[in-house]
């Protein structure tokens, strides 16, 4: 009998009765005063005069019309700078213990994103909170009595000037609580090695020795470790080596590109729930089996706004026109994708994260990501999203049998002149028609989505596909930065990196 998971349990369930449901709105009303109060002495309260934002009739009114958007370059270039120069109390008082590293998807040098003391507490409260949800889930006693196996960045940060570095998910994992350490794998000595290859081969090998019935991180590199493992120890699915598998939080990615590629690996269905978290925080956490979609963390030191998804808002580089309109939680609709805008304990002021979502449960404040700002294609009006490709994909899976876990897409023109979107598809067919797929694919977008529909009579000719190996998105993820942790494949390029692209591909 497991004793030990049903006092687990019945704690999770003894939490859940006697804490009441949070009101969103009001959730973040506190949280908006709280940011303003702690910051307001820093040099960006000050120069923001965040006293005055404090005293008007409507805070969040006043907040929004007196400071303005900020991306990453613009707060960096303003502001954060003046950490890396040895200035405290510039947008958060005193000076952030960690810098999350996070390149995106641009392949460029690393963005190096403030991480507080007191984010390291909101992102650990987060994660209690996902803990406690798990009741809804109605998991057996004893899955609270096996392992985790958590696949991020290394663990091994780099210490630069009283600060520690490193991706988001490493900072995360190095400061777990003491009392988690004994479920925690592939424990500390694995979870340092910086090498991708050789930390995954480390888990393969010892893979034996843990009763694994968790697994948490990003969908891609999680199906490759799985697959190490699977192949290293001669296995049909991974069940057989970790037979008491039943969960996976999936995060940085949406899960559906790949549902059907982690399936394949598995022996029996487990339970997948969704997270998001950034390196600007712990946005949201899926709470309830009945969605997929995840609910905001409104009272947890992130305020949020939002951004009505529309091309004469957003720039051609994905930032935000200084005069588009942001709404609070209170005046959201559902089905409608906005630009996620947040306010942070790490000193990030309306900073535009990159990420679209749309509300799927307003009251629940629950929200599902559809795609990146700088991943919307929009080229000859044709309006595509990441999860209208997304959705398509999924569509052309069942049609020609296959799964198709990662993709790339570009607009450019071809030799005669004319617009096409070109699509590379990340697949193992064996033989792919690939006419047939461009052709079925086209199909798909038309009768989904009008906007693409009109440009496709117009100015869009055409659509191409390439069928390669996954591997190969992963090869070039390598090439730009480096394998596992964080690392995300762009979903659409400019012309100028889809040439490098296209060369990278040819060479091989």
């Amino acid at each position: 009998m497991a004793i030990l998971g049903n006092i687990i349990k019945g704690v999770i369930h003894l939490k859940d009765a006697l804490t009441l449901e949070v009101n969103h709105e009001e959730a973040q009303e506190k949280v908006l005063i709280n940011l303003l109060e702690k910051a307001k002495n820093t040099q960006f309260g000050k120069y923001y005069d965040f006293e005055n934002v404090l005293n008007a009739e409507n805070i969040s009114e006043e907040f929004a019309k007196d400071i303005p958007y900020f991306d990453y370059k613009k707060i960096n270039d303003e502001w954060w700078q003046k950490l890396h120069e040895g200035q405290s109390d510039v947008t958060w008082p005193g000076s952030p213990s960690y810098y999350a590293l996070s390149s995106g998807t641009t392949g460029k040098t690393s963005k190096r994103i403030p991480v507080t003391d007191d984010m390291i507490k909101a992102i650990r409260q987060s994660g209690i909170k996902q803990v406690f949800a798990l009741k809804n889930f109605d998991l057996p006693a004893n899955f609270f009595e096996k392992e985790m196996m958590m696949l991020g960045s290394s663990t091994d940060l780099d210490e630069k000037n009283n600060h520690l570095e490193g991706e988001i998910s490493g900072i995360t994992a190095s400061n777990i609580p003491s009392w988690f350490k004994g479920y925690y794998k592939p424990g500390e000595d694995i979870a340092r090695i910086d090498d991708w290859d050789e930390r995954v081969q480390s888990i393969a090998e010892r893979a034996e020795e843990w009763d694994i019935g968790a697994l948490s991180g990003i969908p891609s590199w999680i199906e490759l470790m799985l697959q190490k493992v699977i192949k290293y120890h001669n296995l049909d699915n991974i069940h057989e080596i970790w037979p008491n598998l039943q969960v996976f939080t999936s995060g940085g990615v949406a899960f559906g590109p790949y549902k059907k590629s982690f399936n394949e690996l598995m022996g029996k269905p487990i339970t997948v729930i969704d997270t998001y978290l950034a390196s600007e925080g712990y946005i949201a956490t899926q709470v309830r089996p009945e969605t997929d979609a995840m609910q905001l963390n409104t009272d947890n030191g992130i305020y949020f706004e939002f951004v009505p998804f529309h091309p004469d808002y957003i720039n051609e580089d994905g930032s935000l026109k200084q005069d588009a309109p942001s709404v609070t939680l209170k005046d959201v609709q559902r089905n409608q994708d906005y630009v996620l805008i947040i306010s942070t304990l790490s000193g990030a002021w309306r900073y535009l994260i990159g990420d679209t979502i749309e509300f799927t449960n307003v009251e629940r404040a629950e929200i599902k990501i559809t795609g990146r700002t700088k991943f919307f294609l929009n080229t000859v009006g044709s309006q595509l999203s990441v999860n209208k490709m997304d959705t398509a994909l999924r569509e052309l899976e069942a049609q020609f049998d296959t799964t198709i876990p990662e993709y790339t897409i570009s607009a450019k023109r071809g030799d005669d002149g004319e617009f096409y979107h070109n699509w590379y598809l990340g697949s193992d067919i064996k033989n792919a028609d690939e006419s047939k797929m461009a052709e079925a694919l086209d199909n798909v977008l038309k009768n989904a989505n009008k906007n693409y529909k009109v440009a496709r009579s117009k100015a869009l000719h055409g659509v191409k596909v390439k069928v390669i190996k996954p591997d190969r998105f992963y090869d070039w993820n390598e090439r730009n930065k480096k394998k596992g942790g964080q690392v995300k494949m762009e979903r659409v390029m400019g012309e100028d990196k889809f040439a490098e692209w296209e060369t990278f591909i040819n060479e091989a």
